[in-house]
């Protein structure tokens, strides 16, 4: 694995980089890292593509800027336009997971002409709508607790988080397993309670995630911290004014969407089924993949179907 760093004007990003080919370049969610994509880049880099995965400014050894401002959408698919145009000569497959799901749908919007193709995990592309997702979760949740409202405030969850690092993540990656009861993230629990409030710490975890690779992950928000990350959530609003123009735009290079059949996003918005439509706003869907008994981290949890409905995907572009 080689590592080098992709420079987006103050912005430095950490990215990881194996194979040579035709480039495919993973984005990652939240709380994560480049290393969520190790056994994508493993495999595609043995089919022939040049496989690069970027730590998202605020991770790992990328750039964390303080001001919540600089993690809107916008920022963030112009540090994935700047690794397209530094390392792939100007276009790249995109792959994006949880908030990575977002950025590369929202740099196929913004730079379609350096997209050849996009899949989203976990995440389909929803279009700008009438009015900022943070407003409407307010209403849907005006009554419960829901983890993206408690986020909202600055300092809280990174005190919570912060406090017992390498608890706080296996509670959070094993709540939103396919492995944990259906939708667990999503239980009702009053207004004031904190995150982790409820939530189980699996022993042992599953072993799609081993000790090792949580201490990956444990070191990198040791090291960090999780303004960075939780700033994106904060940015809601500045997406939804700094989009206005792309309100209602489809997607429109080839695109796919994998999901996991017990991912708690799946129920976001209560009464409806998130994924029963994913490419509805893509005006070049090819297809899904709903992974069955899998939950949210889907190239971790099942990375040889993961692998293989990628793959797919790819043979018909």
């Amino acid at each position: 694995m080689n590592f080098v760093t992709v420079k987006n004007g103050p912005i430095d990003l950490n990215v990881a980089i194996e194979g040579r080919g035709p480039l495919i370049l993973c984005v990652h969610g939240f709380p994560e890292l480049w290393y969520s994509w190790r056994h994508q880049i493993a495999h595609f880099s043995e089919l022939g593509y040049q496989v690069a995965a970027l730590d998202v400014r605020g991770y790992g050894g990328s750039s964390k800027p303080r001001e919540i401002a600089a993690y809107s959408i916008r920022n963030l698919a112009s540090d994935v336009a700047a690794a397209i145009d530094q390392l792939g000569g100007g276009t790249a497959i995109l792959f994006g997971h949880d908030w990575g799901a977002p950025i590369v749908w929202n740099t196929a919007l913004l730079h379609p002409g350096k997209v050849r193709a996009v899949a989203g995990l976990s995440v389909p592309y929803v279009p700008r709508g009438a009015a900022p997702f943070i407003e409407m979760a307010k209403a849907l949740y005006k009554d419960r607790f829901f983890y993206q409202l408690y986020f909202q405030k600055e300092g809280v969850a990174e005190a919570e988080f912060e406090a017992d690092i390498p608890t706080g993540l296996r509670k959070a990656y094993f709540a939103l397993s396919g492995a944990a009861p259906l939708n667990k993230w999503l239980e009702h629990k009053p207004t004031d309670a904190k995150l982790l409030d409820g939530l189980i710490d699996p022993q042992p975890f599953p072993d799609w995630l081993s000790e090792k690779d949580l201490q990956v992950y444990a070191e990198a928000f040791r090291a960090g911290g999780f303004r960075g990350p939780l700033n994106r959530y904060r940015a809601l609003n500045i997406d939804f004014e700094e989009m206005a123009d792309f309100a209602g735009k489809p997607v429109t290079p080839p695109s796919y969407f994998i999901g996991g059949e017990r991912d708690a996003v799946r129920a976001f918005v209560p009464g409806t089924d998130r994924y029963a439509n994913p490419g509805m706003a893509c005006s070049d869907f090819r297809g899904s993949a709903i992974l069955p008994g899998i939950g949210h981290w889907v190239q971790q949890e099942a990375p040889r179907e993961t692998n293989a409905a990628l793959e797919g995907f790819l043979k018909g572009i």
